[in-house]
């Protein structure tokens, strides 16, 4: 499916329905196959120990889900998430961004599913690993 969206319109439209985030995230490449953002780290998004937190990589694995979802069903503002089950594997590293590698595994009518590997930026490893589905608005 073709993408509705290109990265400054996704952008724009993410700052319009999520005000509240704008600025903690971008998009360095988005297109049929992958989509990779990146969580603009900073202290806000540390726990104690320095390292990024939990509900922070959550943020990320939620918002690259919902922009996959997005860029291939066109600005439907009311689609949710209802599940998520994530896997924090191994300690992000401290004082760089966090990236989300999301792919698209299904898109229905009224569900889609998406698989996210958080990386820390410059790191082969993941860090985190997360599958989540999105529940879409009927049409009308």
């Amino acid at each position: 499916m073709a993408l509705q969206f290109t990265i400054p319109e996704m952008t724009a439209y993410l700052d319009k329905v999520f005000p509240q985030v704008q600025g903690m995230f971008g998009i360095d490449r988005m297109d049929e196959d992958l989509l990779i953002m990146r969580l603009h780290n900073d202290e806000r998004h540390l726990r104690p120990g320095g390292t990024v937190s939990g509900p922070a990589m959550f943020s990320l694995a939620d918002v690259a889900a919902y922009v996959a979802t997005m860029a291939r069903i066109g600005p439907q503002a009311l689609t949710v998430t209802t599940n998520c089950a994530i896997d924090f594997m191994r300690k992000p590293a401290a004082g760089v961004d966090l990236l989300a590698h999301a792919r698209l595994l299904k898109l229905g009518r009224a569900l889609s599913v998406t698989d996210v590997l958080l990386y820390s930026e410059g790191k082969p490893e993941p860090v985190a690993r997360a599958n989540l589905t999105y529940s879409i608005p009927p049409k009308g």
